[in-house]
């Protein structure tokens, strides 16, 4: 077990991926990895999720996770995520475990309700709250928070406040969680002494690593596991796929995309110039990532790294950029709970698109153009 491009440490032994299989295939099957997959009654083809970060727009990746349920031809064999990503993957492994499908999405909708500013929150932590989610755009309230908590949230927040936790702990049951025989679950976070990349499995989990993959370091303190500090997994894995090659035997691989690799427009004030780095920084490596699978795949196809070794990555994306492209104005970018339900419902009608579109590519294309996307 170790962290990505890093030898084991001993003295971490939660910051973990799965270990590679024998056969150097790269997705050779994984230990009854057909036996734990979340599937309702209808499901006919395997996916493995994964989920971006990205703050208040999450909720977007609620409506798409809602969908491809509600549809129910899809099965999910493993799902990782980073930020507001892993929080809907472990609430959507949760609730599956505790209610199938319908309490899936029923475990969606309580959380974010109760994360919302309308929800069960004390005046501190609807500031926090909003604090949080507005940072990932500029906004009034985000320039607010960026002054109030400079230099140091160790200052400015010396208590810590995160009602994230408080939501996640109250509603996810994580003894039961890693104990379960089910989808593999990975979440990322960023190791802030070594600067690499941290993945941590289902069979871990606590809530602090779903407080360390959302651990924005402007607002929270940084969250410590086994004496390791942990910041936002965003940084270096927003989401990571490489687990799924190995924790998932399906070939699939369905991203939900809800950070804009591309704006046809040059951000001029300091709030947008902010924005823009930001974007860019949380697509990074997943870039990369997605551009190594594609030249794998092109080597697959010419033959060069030998017939029946290796088969080829298949990709699909949900991408939430036009749907999300009216909530860069200030007054749109909130916690509240009306802008969860209209983001949710965007999510829900891409999620429905995309399966009228490519549901039976599923398993034998890759439908999204990686050169095109990301070269």
């Amino acid at each position: 077990m170790s962290e990505q491009s890093g030898g084991a440490e001993p003295h971490n032994p939660v910051t973990a991926v799965p270990e590679a299989p024998v056969s150097d295939a790269i997705d050779a099957p994984s230990t009854q990895a057909s036996n734990r997959r979340l599937a309702g009654p209808r499901a006919e083809k395997p996916v493995a999720l994964a989920l971006q970060g990205g703050g208040a727009h999450g909720a977007f990746t609620w409506g798409v996770l809602d969908a491809l349920i509600e549809d129910g031809r899809l099965a999910f064999e493993a799902v990782t995520g980073a930020s507001a990503g892993a929080m809907n993957a472990v609430v959507l492994v949760d609730g599956w475990i505790k209610g199938g499908p319908d309490g899936a999405r029923a475990g969606l909708e309580r959380f974010w309700r109760e994360v919302s500013l309308d929800g069960d929150l004390g005046p501190a932590q609807r500031h926090v709250v909003s604090g949080l989610f507005s940072l990932w755009k500029g906004n009034p309230v985000a320039e607010f928070w960026a002054k109030m908590l400079s230099p140091s949230p160790y200052v400015s927040n010396p208590l810590n406040i995160n009602p994230l936790r408080k939501a996640l702990a109250e509603q996810v049951d994580f003894e039961r969680l890693r104990e379960a025989e089910t989808a593999g679950l990975f979440v990322s976070a960023t190791n802030v002494w070594t600067g690499k990349l941290a993945v941590f499995e289902r069979e871990r989990l606590t809530v602090d690593h779903l407080m360390a993959s959302a651990c924005l370091p402007t607002v929270f303190q940084a969250v410590e596991i086994d004496g390791v500090p942990y910041w936002d997994g965003g940084y270096l894995g927003n989401p990571p796929l490489y687990p799924l090659h190995r924790g998932a035997e399906t070939r699939d691989i369905l991203l939900v995309q809800i950070n804009p690799v591309e704006r046809r427009e040059t951000p001029r004030t300091e709030s947008e110039i902010r924005d823009r780095l930001n974007e860019i920084t949380f697509n990074a490596n997943l870039m990369r990532e997605l551009r190594a699978i594609d030249f794998l795949d092109s080597l697959i196809e010419e033959g060069t790294l030998g017939q029946g070794a290796y088969r080829r990555v298949l990709v699909h994306r949900i991408d939430g950029t036009d749907a999300l492209e009216d909530y860069n104005a200030a007054s749109k970018l909130d916690a509240r709970w009306t802008v969860f339900k209209r983001l949710r419902d965007k999510g829900r009608a891409a999620a429905q698109a995309w399966l009228a579109e490519n549901y039976e590519r599923v398993g034998r294309d890759c439908t999204v153009d990686l050169q095109f996307a990301y070269q």
